[in-house]
Parts: structure tokens; C-alpha cells; sequence
């Protein structure tokens, strides 16, 4: 499929999956993951109405934010490393990979100097794989309790990654867990607003997400063709 066949195509999908389970489409959004792609196909995304991207490492993502930053909102969704933070806080409006107190302070603490607020996600390890990068469920409340008095950075919600399989089915639980998680953490009332994002569903399962409640999916391949 071309790109435009792509586009319709994920978003006749999105359309089925949320009338499935009762939701309204509006409240599910798409960042387009732009990370194994060049900068004329991103640009092609954006000229498509796709205006939320999102990339993994900075150094792949350069030469694609100097030439679209300011017609883009930029979604960090990679593991960050606490030497990155720097050229990340002030470029990507979205952090989705917060799964430790030394990296919040960090990013805390380089919002507070460029001025400007940090919006960021928990990253929880929902399947507890050890190939994935996330707070572990047990530990997410002691995470979320030093990270709320944080200056510069709101909190909006939660996000994983489920495994890979075959059968998308399977993944449900994963995005069950999470949606139960931040329901618990609202209920505690830890934050003085209530989380409302999920940052979950990948092109092989976001169906299965949003069924479960996702408001961001994250999707690559079956959205942009492989430039191969």
C-alpha cells in the first residue's frame, strides 16, 4: 500500500476499534514514529495532517526537527539516558519514557533552566520482560510519589510497551494492567490533577489498546512503507 492507502487504512481501523468498545474517535490520537524513516517521507506524514512525531534518539531525529520544529510536536519515546536529557527538554514537547527518579530530576531540572514545563509519561514495565525499559508495577507508586513535587514537569499519564505477538489478543492484559494502574494512582489522589493519558499500542496491537483505553498509539510500520 502507498501512503494514503496506509492513512485510511489506519484510520478506518482506529474508527472500528473505538466504536467497538464505545469511545469516541477524538479521543484517541496517533504519533506518527518517524524514527526508521527520512526526512522527505516525515515530511510527507506532516503534509498528510500528521502533526504529532515521534523518534527515539535525538542524533536520528536532528536533521528531522531543524527542518520541520516548527510545524511539528516532537514525542521522545526511546529510552533517555540522563546525559541526553539536554537536548531533548525544549525540543520534544512530549516525554514518553520516564521510568526512574534520577532521570525525572534531570529533566526537572533542565525544564527549570530553559523555562519551560516538561510533559512526560511513567514508563511502566507492565509484562516484565527483561528487554524492556520501565518501573516495575510495584515500584510505580514510590516513583510517582518523588516525581510530583518536581518543578517543571507535568505528569499526564502512563505508557508500556506490550510484547510481540502474533496474536494481539494476547497483549490485552498488558494494556489492561496499565489502565488500572493509573486509575489507582487517581484514586490515591497522589497528583493534584487527575492523569488522564495512555501511551500505549504499537503497529501490531493498538487495536487491542484502545479497546483497553489508549489516548496516544505509537505507530511506525504500518503506517509509513518501509523505504527499502
Amino acid at each position: 500500500m502507498d501512503l494514503s492507502e496506509r492513512i485510511k487504512d489506519v484510520e478506518d481501523r482506529i474508527t472500528s476499534a473505538c466504536k467497538r468498545c464505545g469511545r469516541n474517535r477524538e479521543d484517541v490520537r496517533i504519533v506518527a514514529v518517524t524514527k526508521y524513516v527520512s526526512l522527505s517521507l516525515t515530511e510527507q506524514i506532516v503534509e498528510a495532517g500528521f502533526h504529532h512525531v515521534g523518534e527515539n534518539r535525538w542524533q536520528d531525529a536532528k536533521a528531522k526537527w531543524e527542518a520541520l520544529s516548527d510545524r511539528v510536536t516532537w514525542h521522545f519515546i526511546g529510552h533517555l539516558q540522563t546525559n541526553k536529557v539536554k537536548d531533548v527538554v525544549g525540543k520534544f514537547a512530549y516525554i514518553h519514557s520516564v521510568d526512574r527518579l534520577n532521570l525525572a530530576a534531570e529533566i526537572s531540572r533542565k525544564a527549570m533552566e530553559f523555562g519551560v514545563v516538561a510533559r512526560i509519561f511513567l514508563q511502566v514495565n507492565v509484562s516484565g520482560e527483561d528487554t524492556k525499559y520501565g518501573v516495575a508495577p510495584e515500584g510505580l507508586f514510590e516513583l510517582a510519589e518523588s516525581v510530583k513535587s518536581l518543578p517543571g514537569i507535568e505528569v499526564l499519564g502512563l505508557m508500556t510497551m506490550a510484547p510481540h505477538e502474533n496474536d494481539p489478543e494476547r497483549t490485552r492484559p498488558v494494556f489492561r494492567r496499565l489502565r488500572e494502574l493509573r486509575d489507582e494512582l487517581n484514586d490515591a489522589k497522589l497528583f493534584p490533577y487527575p492523569l488522564v493519558e495512555l501511551s500505549m499500542g504499537m503497529s501490531n496491537d493498538f487495536e487491542v489498546a484502545i479497546e483497553e483505553g489508549a489516548t496516544w498509539v505509537r505507530l511506525g510500520s504500518v503506517l509509513l512503507p518501509y523505504e527499502g
